[in-house]
């Protein structure tokens, strides 16, 4: 038997890589070997160095020192057309689509089929025909002639991917490809890799869910401080050696049990209808101190409850209830005057103004107890802002750089941050560690249950399965806009959620 044959042999190296900005090393001698077929999990904390080192394979930024040799032509570095040229496809984090645009038209966007002729229309039809089989390979719920802007966020990542796919890559990168997707999707997701695998394409596949990387990954690259400073063989693969060498430590407790038993109804639904879904009513009762769960499958209604009972959508009918007070509907403003704060699924769009200060952020909320004589006092600001970000641990050296220099995980503290300057008796958090990695998420849980445990309600919407049995005091499960059934903490189990998820009631 020729033992060679089973070898697989790189079509693209990364040799000691490095990338240095003023004052920050990014990148450290980082090295990476694909091969065709491959699949490789690309893990670290937010800020390791993950991004950069795509960025660099993409031709989006040059490094510093290393080489990078595609099919044995070695080069200082790549740029964006040899890239694509290489056969490298991209599937982002963060969305980048057309609002404007049909679906088919943003898989093929500069790519577009023309008709013949001198005024070289394009091709609607083609486009269309060339764009659907992609969708229907990614089991998606629209056609290739839905407008982008009908679509959920959960949708939009689908389109992402057919796009990468539509580019006949060599290899595809997915960056955080299922943060936004239902347990089914994901597992279409892993399916999907496990083709392009079987059929020669390579895939680097980054993700915070470490179990994702466990069931896919034929190696694991983890990064830290912009070092590499492990690489686990297929056997080695498990969440807790990736955990270990992410963050340099055991990480012995993720989910933190409560202190003592919740108290009295904070937040009460009844009868609720939103626009979403006005035929049906939901009833939900959250506790003083009580972390609820609120999960479902994409589309059941969960964020549109969420934003209906903040005040930003259309209540049709029902009462909202904060410490027994009616709750005027469709007025954020009174929301947030009663104590009731959303934090948003997407906090770069809703959460945020990522051109804004740090600080700024901080006090967006609660300018009133910054301000005199209707100015902002800059020193009472930054004194809030410092504040908070002692209390959160939020990691920034400058509260006066913009907000969108920070990681996922501090982002997300500095839209809690905006909150907790205030006094929360209710806090609504919408997919509170999407783009989050391990460490970071452990802190975001231990402030959930501090707040928790000083008698602020908590309702958690979650697609995370594993998230929501660990976070959750108690869990309701959401169907076609109704609730489909509350789950005590010790009837917790993903078939227990997905059941009623799905709608089957138990006999």
């Amino acid at each position: 038997m020729n033992l060679q044959s089973n070898i697989r042999v790189p079509f693209l190296k990364m040799a000691d890589i490095s990338k240095a900005y003023p004052g920050v090393r990014a990148l450290d001698g980082v090295g990476l070997s694909i091969a065709r077929g491959e699949v490789v999990g690309l893990v670290g904390e937010n800020g390791a160095g993950k991004s950069t080192l795509m960025k660099i394979l993409g031709g989006v930024i040059a490094p510093s020192a290393g080489t990078i040799e595609i099919d044995g032509e070695e080069m200082a570095r790549l740029t964006v057309r040899r890239s694509l040229g290489g056969g490298i496809a991209f599937v982002h984090q963060e969305l980048n689509l057309f609002d404007n645009l049909s679906v088919g038209a943003n898989v093929f966007i500069g790519r577009e089929p023309l008709k013949a002729g001198p005024l070289r229309l394009v091709d609607e039809r083609q486009l269309h025909a060339c764009a659907q089989p992609l969708l229907d390979q990614l089991g998606a719920d629209f056609s290739s002639s839905t407008a982008v802007s009908d679509l959920s966020l959960a949708q939009m990542q689908l389109v992402e991917i057919a796009k990468a796919l539509s580019l006949d890559a060599r290899l595809v990168i997915m960056d955080e490809p299922t943060s936004s997707l239902t347990a089914s999707e994901t597992e279409r997701l892993l399916a999907i890799v496990g083709r392009l695998s079987s059929d020669g394409v390579a895939v680097i596949f980054i993700t915070h869910r470490l179990a994702e990387i466990e069931r896919v990954a034929d190696r694991v690259l983890v990064l830290r401080d912009g070092r590499c400073v492990a690489e686990l063989a297929r056997p080695e693969i498990r969440a807790e050696a990736m955990i270990r060498h992410m963050i340099g430590r055991e990480l012995k407790t993720v989910y933190i049990a409560p202190a003592c038993p919740p108290g009295e109804t904070v937040l009460e639904l009844a009868s609720v209808r939103t626009s979403y879904r006005p035929g049906q009513a939901v009833n939900l009762r959250v506790r003083h101190g009580e972390i609820l769960g609120l999960a479902g499958l994409i589309g059941s209604g969960r964020t549109e409850l969420a934003r209906a009972v903040f005040g930003l959508d259309r209540l049709v009918a029902g009462e909202v209830r904060v410490d027994g007070a009616l709750l005027p509907p469709g007025s954020p403003h009174e929301a947030i005057a009663r104590g009731l704060y959303l934090v948003p699924e997407d906090r770069k769009r809703s959460g945020l103004v990522l051109d804004f200060p740090i600080r700024a952020n901080v006090t967006l909320a609660s300018l009133r107890a910054c301000a005199r004589w209707g100015l902002i006092d800059t020193a009472a600001e930054e004194g809030q802002a410092m504040a908070q970000r002692g209390r959160l641990d939020i990691r920034a050296t400058d509260l006066a750089a913009a907000a969108r220099s920070l990681s996922g995980g501090n982002q997300q503290k500095v839209v809690l941050a905006k909150w907790l300057s205030m006094a929360p008796k209710v806090l609504v958090f919408d997919e509170p560690t999407r783009g989050i990695d391990v460490g970071a998420k452990s802190e975001i849980y231990r402030l959930m249950r501090s707040l928790s445990d000083r008698g602020v309600g908590i309702l958690m919407i979650s697609s995370d399965l594993e998230e929501v049995i660990g976070v959750s005091d108690r869990v309701a499960v959401m169907h076609e806009g109704c609730i489909a059934g509350m789950l005590e903490r010790g009837e917790l189990s993903e078939e227990a959620i997905m059941s009623l998820a799905i709608g089957r009631i138990a006999a």
